[in-house]
C-alpha cells in the first residue's frame, strides 16, 4: 500500500497536461521504466503523439482488462506537488486519473510476481492493462486505437464512480455548432443591416426549449450553452456568429431525429462537431463476481462521458468503477481518499485471484 501511494505521487509530479505534450511522453517513460524493472513485457502504443502502454497476458487476447490514463486537465505548478493530509492525497490527476494508473501497475506487478513464484509467467496471469494519454481530449488516439488491438471479456475502466457505486451507463456526448449569418453595416445605423448576434440568441432561445425537461436524477437530455464567437468591432453590426453547446444525451434520445426536428425551427444552421456514443456496461458475470465481493457497492450511472464509450464498439462488456474524491476532479483541491484507494485494491486483488475460474465456467 505504501507503494501505491508513493508511485501516485511520482506519476502526479509529472505535469502531463495537453498544453504540455511533452510532460505525457515523460510520464508514459516513467510508467516503461517502471515496467521494465519487474520485467513486465509490454507495448508501448503511439498515435499522432498520443503515448499508450499496453500489458498483456498473451498476444491479442486479456480475461479482464483495467483502463487508465495519466493526461489531465491544466492546472497551476503547486497542483504537481503532491500534499498528502488527513487521509487525503491532493494533486492534480489524484482522483482524475493517476491514483488508477499506479493501482493497476502496482496491482499488476504483485500478481505477476506471483505467478511467477508458482513457476508460471505471464501469459498465466487473468488480467492486463492499459494506460493512455488522451483521454481528457476524448480518448481518440489513446483508446480508441489501442482497443482495436485488444479481446478482452470484461473491463473496469478506473475513472468514475466510488468505491459504493459502480457506473454500468453513462450518457452519450453530441457537441453542436449553431451558425448565424447576417449582414455587416456601421454601427450607428444598425437598421441597414442585420445583427448575427441577435439572430443567434433568437435561434437560441428556440433551441433552449428542447431540453427544459427535469428529473429528480436528471436522466435526461441536457445542454451547455458554452462557446460564443462574434463580432469585429463595437460600432459594426455582425454579420457573423457561430455557438458551441455540450449536449448530453440518454437512450431515451433519437439525436438525429431531434437535430432535424430543431433546425427547422431555426433560422441559422446546426452543425454537429462531434457525436460518440452512450455507454452500456452490460450484464457479466465479471460484474456479479465484483458485487458479491464488495458488499456495499451498488449499480447505477454517471450523467459524463469517459473512455469506457469505445469499449461498445468491440462488443467489451465492462464497467467505470473507482476510488472517492468528494467529485473534485479538475478542481483546485482535487484529491482522493486514501482508505478508498486501499478498499479498491483489495476488492480488485481478491477479484483478480478467483476471476480465473470464473473464465473456467465461462468457456465450459
Amino acid at each position: 500500500m505504501e507503494e501505491l501511494i508513493h508511485l501516485t505521487k511520482d506519476l502526479i509530479r509529472f505535469k502531463s497536461m495537453h498544453t504540455n505534450p511533452q510532460e505525457i511522453t515523460r510520464c508514459a517513460d516513467f510508467i516503461e521504466g517502471y515496467l521494465r524493472d519487474y520485467g513486465a513485457n509490454y507495448r508501448r502504443l503511439d498515435y499522432n503523439g498520443i503515448p499508450s502502454i499496453l500489458v498483456l497476458p498473451q498476444s491479442g487476447f486479456v480475461p479482464i482488462l483495467l483502463m487508465a490514463h495519466i493526461d489531465v486537465v491544466d492546472g497551476p505548478d503547486e497542483l504537481f506537488e503532491p500534499v498528502e493530509k488527513n487521509g487525503k492525497l491532493y494533486g492534480r490527476g489524484s482522483l482524475d486519473d493517476k491514483y488508477a494508473a499506479a493501482l493497476s501497475l502496482v496491482l499488476l506487478k504483485e500478481h505477476l510476481e506471483n505467478v511467477r513464484k508458482q513457476n508460471k509467467g505471464q501469459e498465466d496471469l487473468p488480467f492486463g492493462v492499459l494506460i493512455t494519454g488522451d483521454e481528457e481530449l476524448g480518448g481518440f488516439n489513446g483508446a480508441k486505437r489501442a482497443l482495436q488491438e485488444i479481446k478482452a471479456d470484461f473491463c473496469i475502466a478506473l475513472d468514475g464512480g466510488d468505491v459504493h457505486k459502480i457506473v454500468v451507463k453513462e450518457k452519450g456526448l453530441l457537441k453542436l455548432k449553431l451558425v448565424s449569418q447576417g449582414k455587416a453595416a456601421h454601427g450607428a445605423r444598425p437598421w441597414l443591416g442585420e445583427n448575427a448576434i441577435e439572430k443567434l440568441i433568437e435561434d437560441y432561445m428556440k433551441l433552449r426549449t428542447y431540453f427544459e425537461q427535469s428529473t429528480p436524477d436528471h436522466w435526461h437530455r441536457t445542454s451547455n450553452f458554452s462557446v460564443i464567437h462574434a463580432g469585429k468591432s463595437h460600432n459594426q453590426v455582425p454579420d457573423y456568429a457561430e455557438a458551441f453547446f455540450d449536449i448530453r444525451y440518454t437512450e431515451n434520445d433519437n439525436m438525429d431525429e431531434l437535430i432535424e426536428t430543431m433546425q427547422g425551427k431555426i433560422q441559422g444552421d446546426l452543425v454537429v462537431e462531434t457525436k460518440e456514443p452512450l455507454f452500456f456496461g452490460g450484464e457479466s458475470p465479471y460484474l456479479e463476481l465484483i458485487l458479491d465481493i464488495a458488499k456495499n457497492t451498488e449499480v447505477g450511472f454517471e450523467h459524463g462521458a469517459s473512455d469506457a464509450r469505445f469499449l461498445v464498439e468491440h462488443g467489451i462488456k465492462g464497467i467505470v468503477w473507482g476510488a472517492d474524491g468528494d467529485q473534485t476532479q479538475h478542481s483546485q483541491d482535487e484529491h482522493v481518499n486514501i482508505e478508498s484507494v486501499y478498499t479498491l485494491y483489495r476488492v480488485l486483488d481478491e477479484f483478480m485471484k478467483i476471476s480465473g475460474k470464473l473464465t473456467l465456467r465461462a468457456e465450459d
